[in-house]
């Protein structure tokens, strides 16, 4: 196959990799192509302004994952709806008809759940703009494949952690962590997963759905995993308080449509995926 990644930062390379180690073709379009690993054909491409490179004719499938430059909603519509259009506008442009296009989007569509369970048919009422301004994306991509024999898939990622994603980890070391003093759930995926994910849709030979959660099996109280990772580091359990609004709602993402496609994680909770991280593994793609 041939695999455009429009939008290649860290997820994107890790994605692109294990494309080329299947014996893929994989062109990259981002802005510094030189950062890009040698089997990742590197293409300069500002996604966000019109006229883009030139898609290759024989593209079977389209990986858009794009990232906001800054948590402003005008940013994350120059990312993701003007992003997208561009994409979608160059391949029309070119005549190109990819057997797939599979968007890279957030479980931040769902808002919060009041730390309910949510899945592929829940209804999405994002809470802030980065959810909607997503869910607005996914919109559109559909609405430009009706009809059309391309398939068109949104896959909603839970919060990415891995090799630099170390956000809970250096609030834990740093003492500045607060475990809330209410039950509040969050969702995850290791990058690995999140990439292999993207390979294993873009790639699978069954129909696909329009849509797919991607987060691992076990949605966690945000105090259990500051805990964990307090006892794994050999630190004092963070304080109870006041731990400001939840990131990304509180709900229960399940997983199992993502599930039976077959699709197996490395990480299928936080407790390996942080020890991996622990352990020194893994490198983040600048």
């Amino acid at each position: 196959m041939t695999i455009l990644l429009a939008g290649c930062g860290d997820l994107g390379t890790e994605a692109g990799l294990r494309f080329a180690a299947q014996g893929h073709r994989v062109v990259g379009w981002r802005r510094s192509p030189a950062k890009l690993p040698p089997v990742i054909e590197g293409v300069a491409a500002d996604l966000s302004a019109p006229n883009l490179p030139p898609v290759p004719a024989d593209t079977t499938a389209v990986v858009i994952a794009v990232a906001a430059d800054s948590p402003t909603e005008e940013s994350y519509r120059d990312a993701y709806m003007r992003g997208l259009t561009h994409v979608l506008d160059a391949l029309e442009r070119d005549g190109v008809t990819p057997e797939r296009v599979l968007f890279i989007s957030s479980t931040a569509v769902y808002g919060d759940a009041g730390g309910g369970w949510v899945d592929e048919g829940t209804a999405a009422v994002p809470g802030g703009f980065s959810g909607r301004v997503l869910f607005e994306a996914e919109e559109l991509l559909h609405a430009r494949f009706e009809g059309t024999r391309t398939e068109a898939v949104s896959l909603r990622l839970g919060g990415i952690y891995g090799p630099g994603r170390t956000r809970l980890i250096d609030q834990v070391r740093s003492g500045s962590a607060i475990i809330p003093e209410d039950v509040r759930y969050t969702n995850r995926i290791h990058r690995d997963d999140a990439a292999a994910a993207i390979v294993h849709l873009a790639t699978m030979a069954l129909e696909l759905s329009p849509v797919y959660v991607g987060v691992d099996d076990e949605p966690a109280d945000l105090g259990t995993v500051l805990r964990f990772l307090a006892a794994e580091m050999g630190l004092a359990e963070p304080p109870l308080g006041d731990a400001g609004p939840a990131r990304g709602g509180n709900k229960r993402c399940r997983n199992r449509l993502l599930r039976n496609t077959g699709f197996e994680f490395n990480f299928p909770s936080f407790r390996e995926g942080y020890r991996d991280i622990l352990a020194g593994n893994g490198v983040r793609h600048p």
